[in-house]
């Protein structure tokens, strides 16, 4: 059993909601990233989503993209992440997933990226310019022990839910609304009818983000969804209050996802 598999059993035994944080890898250095996911951690993250910084984050809003920048900034590489799953795995079983775009992967290898990081224990990757049609690129990655999350959205057609939930492993990357990452309001009863009809095709666990930044939105989303995805509050804490700041964050949310539970 992966180790996705086996964090969503127990927080389904547990009957806790499952709290994904997103991080931006090298923001402002790797040093504070490691320090950042050691405290996510001990806050009550469950899963951690690292972001390899990208020249242009498509998909992501103005707080990631400025986090990318100063990632790049500062010299964060591919080879660097890989390095710092290979010092996270030294000192935790917690679960590690790559937020990446398609064009880092082909730089570094499709089979190189799946072999180096799955050796260095990267557990899941997200990638969200990446089309279902054209996922079975990666397809070797679940036989190097990691799982390609597919995602959903407001705008998929019915059929493109089936197809991406046939596709699944892992978790189901359920996105909120239209547009990029960032904080906003948002009605999660509309998604609550698109994560129905996910449940329908697939038993895999859905996780939602985009637009949760704080406990009161991620008790709402929660309410539909097997965890919720934090990344922008998260990274926005980070670069204006830093670790302490965002550890408020995470343990905030926590303590909202268990209370609504």
């Amino acid at each position: 059993m992966s180790r996705l598999t086996s964090r969503f059993s127990r927080l389904k035994e547990e009957n806790r909601k499952g709290l994904i944080v997103y991080i931006t890898a090298g923001c402002p250095d790797f040093a504070t990233t490691l320090r950042a996911v050691r405290a996510a951690e001990a806050m009550g993250a469950d899963i951690i989503e690292l972001g390899i910084p990208f020249s242009d984050p498509m998909a992501d809003g103005p707080v990631i993209q400025k986090a990318a920048v100063l990632a790049l900034q500062a010299g964060a590489t591919s080879r660097k992440v890989l390095e710092l799953v290979g010092l996270i795995r030294r000192e935790t079983d917690i679960p590690v997933l790559a937020m990446t775009y398609v064009n880092t992967i082909l730089q570094y290898g499709v089979a190189g990226f799946a072999r180096d990081f799955g050796a260095a224990g990267m557990d899941g990757v997200i990638v969200p310019d990446l089309p279902a049609e054209e996922a079975d690129i990666l397809e070797g990655y679940r036989q190097a022990g990691i799982d390609v999350i597919q995602f959903i959205a407001p705008t998929t057609a019915p059929e493109r839910i089936a197809a991406n939930c046939r596709l699944a492993s892992g978790f189901i990357y359920c996105i909120s609304n239209t547009g990029v990452t960032g904080v906003r309001e948002v009605d999660y009863r509309e998604i609550g009818r698109l994560l129905d009809s996910a449940r329908r095709h697939t038993p895999v666990p859905l996780a939602l983000g985009f637009g949760i930044g704080d406990a009161r939105a991620a008790q709402a989303a929660a309410q539909y969804a097997d965890a919720v995805i934090v990344g922008s509050a998260v990274m926005d804490k980070l670069m204006t209050e830093g670790l302490d700041g965002m550890s408020r964050l995470v343990a905030e949310i926590r303590r909202g996802l268990d209370e609504g539970a």
